[in-house]
């Protein structure tokens, strides 16, 4: 059996895509929503998901681990709603499938490539491709540490890599950027809160000045973002600038700490 597994959140503009590119061969696909208040969940059942409804968690890695968990299939393939399974990526799968089922010795896991859209175009620079993220695994083999929402996959066994790719399309407008540029800088905030650490002139100079130009040159530099045209100068540039807005909301939640209640 081959398991298809999701957390979602108000997916509705994206699940379908995501879903029609796994329906037909998936012997199950398991939703884990965290309290979608849009579509997601009607729309799930109709295309023969089955749902699992929770609380929605500013670690979504939670919900992620809780969907892996209940998937039944020797063979698990972890999806965002916002990722599309591309025809190599499907056959490869596939194929590995009948290869469990021939009793071949294969990785406990696979990295699989990632195209990322954003501002109208798939990046191929910028640290953005190959993206390698480890989706796919035997049942049993691997686990979300649920600690970070960019974390990747621990494995029991060898890692190797899949053909195909994922088709991200994480950021389709610069709206949605936006919403999870807000999503996870906050997260990160939290973050810093919780190591117990004090805004500090030498805290501040590293999240205003150092980080964002560091991450900038970085990403439009040294791995050629500027080849991706206004898009590669765009994600350099909001990349860094998660820097100073996790300072400015780490120090509002200190401060608010340190209100006498």
């Amino acid at each position: 059996m081959i398991s298809v597994v999701l957390a979602t959140h108000n997916e509705e503009k994206n699940l379908k895509r995501c879903l029609d590119s796994v329906k037909s061969w998936a012997d199950e696909i398991i939703i884990v929503d965290g309290e979608s208040t849009d579509k997601t969940v009607a729309l799930a059942k109709q295309l023969g998901a089955k749902v699992i409804s929770t609380t929605n968690k500013s670690n979504f890695h939670i919900n992620k681990q809780m969907a892996m968990d209940k998937a039944q299939g020797e063979l698990v393939l972890q999806l965002d709603a916002d990722e599309v399974v591309d025809e190599e990526l499907a056959t490869f799968i596939q194929a590995t499938y009948q290869q469990i089922k021939d009793k071949q010795t294969l990785p406990s896991a696979w990295w699989i490539k990632r195209k990322n859209y954003f501002f109208g175009r798939f990046l191929r620079k910028g640290g953005q491709y190959p993206d390698p993220v480890i989706r796919l695994y035997q049942k049993g083999k691997a686990s979300l540490p649920q600690k970070d929402v960019h974390e990747q996959m621990t494995v029991d066994g060898e890692v190797g890599w899949a053909d195909g790719h994922l088709l991200h399309y994480s950021n389709p407008h610069f709206s949605d950027y936006l919403r999870k540029f807000n999503t996870y800088t906050s997260f990160s905030a939290e973050k810093v809160l919780a190591e117990n650490k004090r805004p500090s002139l030498g805290m501040a100079f590293s999240y205003y000045f150092w980080k964002p130009i560091v991450t900038f040159l970085t990403l439009y530099i040294r791995h050629k973002g500027f080849v991706d045209g206004t898009a590669g100068f765009l994600f350099a540039f909001c990349s860094g600038l998660h820097f100073p807005v996790t300072y400015i909301k780490f120090c509002e939640s200190y401060e608010q700490n340190q209100r006498p209640t």
